[in-house]
């Protein structure tokens, strides 16, 4: 199961008992935040994409959403997500608990500018009811990032 993967990564890092499971569903940003008790911004939502073949995976700021034209500048190409029943074997977490933590070799992790603005996040935990709540320099150490990126626009900027 994956939520283990991610406790057993986190227990190595003595970091376990920030773990937080839910009676309730967190698999979406409104879940999550409702949780939580907390602003849906501070949700650190993890997309799925494939580029070139290769899994991808991008963290950014719950009320964010790709921008096409960065992430084709920055990948060069267009951003394809990952279909839901390719996550879990390409990533090792499923739809609704996908998180940066534990995932498969050869998974790269890129970080979006729009977290930088929060003290502290929350991202999955590799189920559909955990999260875990992380300070921005925590995030980058557990999730073996490759680097930080701008790729995304505010949801309601495009409304």
């Amino acid at each position: 199961m994956s939520i283990e993967k991610v406790r057993n990564y986190f227990k190595q890092c003595g970091m376990e008992e920030k773990i937080q499971e839910f009676e309730v569903s967190s698999a979406t940003v409104a879940l999550a935040a409702q949780a939580l008790s907390c602003e849906p911004c501070r949700i650190a939502k993890t997309l799925s994409f494939s580029v070139n073949g290769a899994p991808v995976l991008i963290v950014t700021a719950g009320d964010m959403k790709i921008d096409n034209s960065k992430y084709k500048a920055y990948f060069g190409t267009k951003a394809k997500m990952l279909k839901a029943d390719e996550v879990t074997q390409a990533v090792g977490h499923s739809v609704g608990g996908v998180c940066p933590f534990a995932v498969n070799d050869g998974v790269k992790v890129y970080l979006d500018d729009s977290l930088k603005r929060f003290q502290t996040v929350f991202p999955a935990c590799g189920s559909s009811n955990s999260a875990i709540e992380l300070t921005i320099p925590e995030l980058e150490r557990y999730s073996a990032f490759v680097s930080w990126i701008d790729v995304c626009k505010s949801v309601a900027e495009s409304a």
